[in-house]
């Protein structure tokens, strides 16, 4: 079986907090992203505190609480362009009440902004959700991870 190569991906990974950094390595990171690329990508992963990822929810989607990700979507083509916010705190209290390790909900939130970057949305219709979370799932089965939409 040959494997398709993954496409080309710079990054730049940022952590408010630097105890962060020890738990998402920059090759998972790397890893978890280009499994949800379908082509060369420039992106920023920052982890963010709660308040700045509420200010940020605030200011560019008119809600006022800090959500898990936020993608901010430059380019598709020919190179995806984008960041992708992560508020560290919210994503801790996700991961404990679903009984994931920060690390695998990491990988989730991860392939769904990278889907988002990339112009896949669950915001639009219910066809267009059902579409997005069955790719993501066959993404994060791919990786040896938990499917999120069969709890």
């Amino acid at each position: 079986m040959t494997r398709t190569p993954r496409p080309e991906l710079s990054l730049s990974l940022q952590f408010a907090d630097a105890s962060l950094r020890a738990l998402l390595p920059r090759h998972k990171v790397m890893r978890w992203i280009r499994a949800a690329l379908d082509a060369p990508a420039e992106m920023t992963v920052r982890f963010v505190g709660d308040e700045e990822g509420r200010a940020l929810n605030r200011d560019y989607r008119g809600k006022d609480y800090a959500t898990n990700v936020l993608t901010f979507d430059y380019a598709q083509e020919p190179l995806v362009m984008a960041d992708l916010v992560l508020a560290a705190g919210v994503v801790a209290r996700e991961a404990a009440e679903l009984g994931l390790s920060p690390a695998d909900h990491v990988a989730h939130l991860l392939v769904h902004g990278t889907l988002h970057a990339q112009g896949w949305d669950h915001e639009t219709s219910d066809e267009d959700a059902t579409e997005m979370e069955a790719h993501e799932s066959q993404i994060l089965l791919g990786l040896g991870l938990h499917d999120p939409y069969t709890r």
